[in-house]
Order: C-alpha cells, then sequence, then structure tokens
C-alpha cells in the first residue's frame, strides 16, 4: 500500500493548522495562493513519487522484491499521479506489466472536503490515458457530498466491499494500491492489522490470507 505524494492540499491544511483547515478552509476549493480541489501533488510531492520509484527499482533489482502483479489506485489526481511518477519505467518481468486499474472505492475520505472530490471523468481519461477506469464509474462524481463527512463505520463498509470485489475477482498474489491515509488506515482496520501512519510517499508491505 502506498500514499499519494504530498499534495496541495496537505501544504494549506498545514498553512492553517488542522483545526481550522477541518473548521473551514477544507470545504472551500482554494485560497489565495493554491486551488485543491481533486488536488495535484506539489514539487516535493512529485519529488516524494520519484523516491519510491527508486526504492522500488532498488528493491526489485537487490532485495529479489516481487513486482505486484496488479496495480490499483484511488481515482483521485494526486494518486493517479504517483503511480505513474512510482511505476513508469521499472524493470518489471514481462509477464507483469505497468497496468493501473482505477477504483473507485480506493478514494480517501468521502465528503466536505473539496481536495477529495473527484474530478469529471474525461478530465482524467485525458490526463491518464494509460489508465484502465473501472466500468461503471461515473462521468462527474456521484460519491462526494458537500454537506456529510464519511463515518469511520461507512469507509470501513467500503474498503471491505472494495476487498471484496479485489479478492473475488483478481487471482493475483502481489497487489499494489496506490491511495491515501484514510483509506489505508481503513483498510488496516478491516483486515485487523494494526494501526499504521504513513507519511506522503510512504509504502507499507501487508501480508494478507484470504480464504474463499
Amino acid at each position: 500500500m502506498g500514499r499519494h505524494g504530498q499534495g496541495v492540499h496537505n501544504v494549506a491544511e498545514a498553512r492553517y493548522g488542522r483545526e481550522e483547515w477541518d473548521r473551514h478552509y477544507a470545504a472551500l476549493p482554494g485560497d489565495a495562493l493554491a486551488h485543491w480541489t481533486d488536488a495535484h501533488l506539489t514539487s516535493t510531492g512529485i519529488q516524494q513519487a520519484l523516491a519510491a520509484h527508486g526504492f522500488w527499482r532498488r528493491q526489485l533489482a537487490s532485495a529479489k522484491t516481487p513486482a505486484p502483479q496488479t496495480h490499483y489506485t484511488s481515482p483521485l489526481y494526486r494518486c493517479l499521479e504517483t503511480a505513474n511518477l512510482t511505476f513508469t519505467d521499472l524493470d518489471l518481468p514481462a509477464d507483469r506489466p505497468y497496468a493501473p486499474i482505477v477504483k473507485e472505492r480506493l478514494r480517501e475520505v468521502l465528503g466536505v472536503h473539496t481536495c477529495d472530490q473527484r474530478s469529471p471523468l474525461p478530465v482524467l481519461r485525458a490526463a491518464f490515458p494509460n489508465f484502465e477506469f473501472e466500468e461503471g464509474m461515473a462521468e462527474e462524481d456521484e460519491l462526494w457530498s458537500a454537506t456529510h463527512r464519511e463515518t469511520n463505520e461507512e469507509i470501513d463498509a467500503r474498503m471491505k466491499s472494495l476487498l471484496d470485489d479485489v479478492f473475488g475477482s483478481d487471482g493475483a498474489t502481489f497487489i499494489s494500491f496506490t491511495t491515501h491515509s484514510g483509506a489505508i488506515g481503513s483498510l488496516l482496520r478491516v483486515l485487523g492489522h494494526r494501526e499504521f501512519r504513513l507519511l506522503t510517499g510512504g509504502v507499507v508491505p501487508v501480508l494478507v490470507r484470504a480464504e474463499r
């Protein structure tokens, strides 16, 4: 599981402080300094994703870490950017190419915060033509609400549904998720894993035993 690199919204939250961010600024599309609806990576975030690329390159070459067989990512812009920067041009086995699949349910906590509002699907398809967007994704973001922020119980149910889908349809052993801190926290709760907080651009390996 990999967390996206630093986004414009992460910088804004640090500038205003968590309390003021949650109280007021997170619901805005941006401020005089930046726009953060479906936030993009900052220059620091780009460098963090490139550092993750270097980590994977070393792991594949010297540590013999198995390459992912399937790459899943959140549809939010910062994750699509991070996945491309991390996995493009790695020396991957011929039978394990980088062919990213976008999963709508792999998103960050839904609602209120505009940084977590998805761009229209045509915009994403144009910007990331190498991605496969899962069947059934709506053209516009129908999941995000301006008035309701997803609870832990709600996001956990969403992540369980995602895992049921992945384990029910994907026979791969080694799977990559490029996603968000809240989503990763939820996935770990659903899996019964201990809490693990990732910095932007961080990666954590998780061993899962799945039984049919």
